[in-house]
């Protein structure tokens, strides 16, 4: 579905005559920016602070947008990177690309109160790798090293019981003990096309291999993902607003890039945009990472009118509703 609209300039001052502005077609994907499990993460923190007054900690970013963590700050939220550097008399909310188990067990033993922002779908691939692992079977991870959702879902099961493939090459080249035994889960936030590849791989070499009973990239990831192929073979340029830690936006670009668009780029506000990259672009798409908050998108716009005429389209390719629920502990909050 194509629907055209225009948004007014607002407060904006034009850089010059509009009639010495040249045009530019703003195509805006949809869906875009934040995800049920983000606004859910973000909702967390907020509640936390609302019934137990600031400050309330956050073990790692709560999501990978520093305009999102900075507005969470100014609210009186403290992130950390460790369990050790939380006070005993104060909340602690978990982010939502989830964690091990030791931190949650580090938590209890300390008597600190905590809440678990982890995404849901998130969950959902941790007691998958239980459920394979208490079957005896080996579990391979399909995700980026050193990601914190890979960290968290490693962290499920002891050392060993979980092997790590990034790329087509590693699955190629994996030796397992049992191969009758092995199953593979993956990380939420991964490239579609690329999943799909490695997938093929381990399930060429190895037949009983067992798989996910519902696919484990989330429905926000893959929509995005189609959203930003349906704009990216008919425009000039992409810009995907997101931050670089950031594993679904970087693969929004990654995406864009496959899909016919000559130019790809990354920004994390509209002041990091390179407007001499923008020369003679006359269709720009754009598109958020599931953590990008829609008011970097508006932003983004605003700067392009100050600089273009600017007319902006919206490509939509697939509605979404889910909500996810509060935790039991602030849904009265």
């Amino acid at each position: 579905m194509v629907s055209e609209h225009t948004r007014p300039a607002g407060e904006v001052p034009a850089v010059g005559p509009a009639a010495e502005r040249q045009p530019l077609t703003v195509v805006l994907a949809a869906p875009r920016g934040f995800c049920a499990g983000v606004d859910r993460a973000i909702q967390i923190v907020e509640r936390a602070l609302e019934k137990y007054g600031a400050p309330v900690y956050v073990r790692h970013e709560i999501v990978h947008n520093r305009f999102v963590v900075e507005s969470l700050q100014a609210k009186g939220a403290v992130f950390v990177e460790e369990l050790d550097e939380v006070p005993v008399d104060v909340p602690v909310v978990f982010s939502a690309h989830g964690v091990p188990k030791s931190v949650p067990a580090e938590a209890e033993r300390r008597n600190l109160l905590y809440v678990d922002a982890t995404c849901p779908l998130v969950s959902k691939v941790h007691r998958e790798a239980e459920r394979h692992h208490k079957n005896g079977r080996l579990v391979i991870l399909i995700g980026h090293a050193g990601h914190p959702e890979v960290i968290g879902t490693m962290g499920q099961l002891p050392e060993g019981a979980v092997v790590l493939v990034e790329t087509v090459r590693d699955a190629e080249a994996l030796e397992v003990a049992d191969p009758a035994n092995v199953s593979f889960a993956t990380q939420t936030t991964l490239s579609v096309d690329d999943t799909k590849d490695i997938v093929e791989v381990l399930q060429r070499r190895f037949p009983e291999i067992d798989a996910p009973k519902k696919e484990d990239i989330c429905y926000a990831t893959t929509n995005r993902q189609q959203a930003v192929k349906a704009v990216a073979a008919g425009s000039d340029a992409v810009l995907v607003i997101g931050a670089p830690n950031s594993s679904n936006s970087l693969r929004l670009v990654e995406v864009a890039e496959r899909s016919g668009c000559p130019r790809a780029r990354l920004v994390q506000r509209a002041t990091d945009i390179d407007w001499g990259w923008l020369d003679g672009v006359r269709r720009l798409g754009i598109s958020a990472g599931a953590s990008a908050p829609e008011v970097l998108v508006d932003e983004v716009i605003a700067a392009c009118r100050e600089r273009f005429e600017v007319t902006v389209e919206e490509v939509a390719t697939a509605q979404e509703n889910v909500v996810f629920k509060m935790p039991k502990v602030l849904e009265t909050a």
